[in-house]
């Protein structure tokens, strides 16, 4: 192997490695956003967003650090579910019947 073609592989991997930790950063950002609905979520809402969020900051993967395949996988995951979770929880929120208005009789005509 040439040593252009080693540099150039190599420069190609760096730039990979610098796209794919953008990539974990925003959908990590994306994720923290999403849990200001964790009340809405339940139970199992919060343990995906703490799950993915403790994924992606411990530093024992199932790769390792330098490749965030894995992190960007869990994290869009949990992206995917909590935005579930989140509009099931506005729908519900929005079908829920709100106290009813109270309708005023027509006066009636006696005769």
């Amino acid at each position: 192997m040439s040593e252009e073609l080693f540099y150039a592989i190599l420069v190609i991997g760096g730039i990979l490695l610098i796209a794919l930790l953008v990539v974990a950063i925003v959908l990590a950002v994306r994720v923290w956003k999403t849990g200001k609905y964790l009340q809405a979520m339940g139970m199992g809402g919060r343990w995906v967003f703490w799950g993915a969020i403790i994924y992606t900051i411990f530093p024992i993967d199932l790769l390792p650090d330098p490749i965030y395949l894995d992190d960007v996988g869990v994290l869009g995951g949990a992206l995917i579910y909590l935005s579930r979770l989140a509009m099931k929880a506005r729908q519900n929120h929005q079908a829920q019947p709100g106290p009813a208005p109270q309708q005023q009789r027509p006066p009636q005509i006696r005769r």
